[in-house]
């Protein structure tokens, strides 16, 4: 063997020797380590002690978590749903052969160029199973994850999986209604609970499907009661909770340490799309009616009075006389109307419905809503400084009446004049009275008198008015046969031609 082959394999078994020594050394401090009191495992680290009494506390809430889940997990649903929808193709826009074979509309140039291709969508969200009746069980859920659909799956807690038909749906309280029919007779069905008696603090739990995790519960506190739903167009004053909730959640329940359903989980505020601890829940209250509503009818029933309600600022309520008072503004009132013929004016704040406080407009609206058709209802209302009890018999809301400008009188907002609306309206004269015509809405009365926004009105029927209040108290007393308007338009002063009634 040539003197470097040797040199080579010598140092091979060299490194070999000194590698398995060390080796051998690391395993024998291995297995001395445990001994060494400066080195602990943690499968070896002592547990924690706790008092036998705090213990038993945390054990007893825990046991109290466990239980509310057990009993109402059962009652909980994932919805899938499939939609339908439609969009726009053209014959350039990747589908050549397709039109070559199938087109065949005509003559009309537009279509020609355009057409509608169908295509399918997925989502999911969540319900709860809150009635039975037989073989049929119904389930709640939002409006937003059920109305639109063309196929809908319920997905029961044990896997199962069961074919949902659509009941009901209504986007004013964001509510629908699925069914599903089963001969088993062990579904468990939801206890529907109080909402009225929730508190701030409450200990609430969230379940649902959130992002397709089935059967998923959250728990937290009620961070707050009454926020409004007006900002994303839903009458209802809902419940806030830091539970998380995230997508998928949607229409899953709120519940109590009661195991009772205090809410249906409907949206959060977020600004990265998921749970930041605030999460809103309609009042369970709001929709035990609409249940047997949609049963019944397939639809929500709703009273109607016929008046348009706003909420007002401190300085519009200070001008009107009603300076640190809840209730609701009747800006306008429909013609003909229930509450026209119950006495109601535009200009009323309504205080009271039925003996019990009006706090916002939200609430009003909702609780006239709620009404039954053919009933009667007393409003209690502060007109010039003096609170009127009027009653009015409740109708049934009718889109298509509630739509029409028409009847709305005086069909524009009357608003306070303030400096800032002067210097707008280049009016130098700082003392300029009366009111500012702001919001005329087309087709109504005021756009039959040709009133125009930033128009000031300074007189109904040659009667002089300076402010808010007298606008209102005025109007009130000459609109039974014919109204006119003096106004101040563009610094010229002229008058608005008669509207008779």
């Amino acid at each position: 063997m040539k003197l470097w082959t040797k040199r080579i394999v010598g140092c091979a078994v060299m490194a070999f020797v000194l590698l398995s020594f060390s080796c051998a050394k690391t395993k024998n401090e291995e297995k001395t380590a445990g001994k060494n009191s400066n080195t602990v495992f943690a499968d070896t680290s002592p547990v924690v002690t706790i008092g036998k009494d705090n213990l038993s506390v945390v054990e007893a809430l825990q046991g109290a978590f466990r239980a509310v889940s057990v009993q109402v997990l059962p009652c909980v649903v994932e919805i899938d749903v499939v939609e339908t929808r439609t969009r726009t193709i053209s014959p350039m826009n990747g589908f050549p052969f397709n039109w070559f074979f199938d087109y065949n509309d005509g003559d009309d140039s537009e279509k020609k160029d355009k057409r509608t291709q169908e295509y399918k969508t997925q989502g999911l969200g969540s319900g709860v199973i809150v009635r039975q009746s037989g073989k049929t069980y119904y389930v709640l859920t939002n409006n937003h994850v059920a109305d639109s659909a063309t196929e809908i799956t319920v997905k029961l807690n044990d896997g199962r999986e069961v074919k949902g038909e659509l009941v009901g749906a209504d986007k004013r309280k964001d509510i629908a209604l699925i069914s599903f029919t089963t001969d088993d007779k062990s579904i468990s069905v939801a206890k529907l609970g109080d909402s009225d008696t929730v508190q701030i603090g409450d200990i609430c739990f969230a379940m649902g499907a959130p992002l397709g995790y089935t059967s998923s519960v959250t728990q937290g506190i009620v961070s707050a009661t009454g926020r409004t739903g007006s900002g994303i167009g839903n009458i209802n004053d809902f419940i806030q909770t830091d539970a998380a909730i995230n997508q998928g959640n949607s229409g899953g329940p709120l519940v109590n340490i009661y195991g009772e359903i205090i809410g249906i989980n409907t949206w959060i505020a977020s600004q990265s799309g998921g749970s930041q601890g605030l999460g809103f829940s309609i009042p369970i209250n709001n929709v035990k009616k609409a249940i047997d509503d949609f049963i019944k009818d397939g639809k929500i029933t709703y009273g109607w009075m016929g008046v348009s309600l706003i909420e007002i600022s401190k300085d519009y309520q200070k001008e009107l006389g009603v300076e640190g008072l809840k209730g609701a503004f009747v800006s306008q009132i429909f013609l003909d109307s229930p509450a026209s013929k119950g006495g109601l004016k535009a200009g009323d704040f309504v205080v009271g419905l039925n003996g019990n406080a009006v706090k916002s407009v939200d609430q009003l609206v909702r609780e006239v809503g709620d009404l039954t058709v053919g009933e009667t209802a007393v409003f209690d209302v502060l007109r010039g400084g003096k609170t009127i009890s009027l009653t009015v018999k409740i109708d049934s809301r009718d889109d298509s009446v509630a739509a029409d400008n028409s009847k709305l009188w005086p069909g524009f907002s009357a608003y306070p004049i303030t400096e800032e609306i002067l210097s707008k309206l280049n009016i130098s004269d700082k003392k300029q009275k009366g009111v500012v015509v702001t919001s005329v809405l087309p087709k109504s009365p005021a756009a039959a008198l040709s009133l125009q926004a930033g128009d000031i009105i300074t007189g109904i029927n040659d009667t002089p008015v300076s402010n808010i209040k007298e606008f209102y108290s005025v109007l009130a007393e000459k609109a039974e046969k014919e109204v006119w308007f003096d106004l101040v338009r563009d610094g010229h002063k002229v008058s608005s031609v008669k509207y008779k009634f």
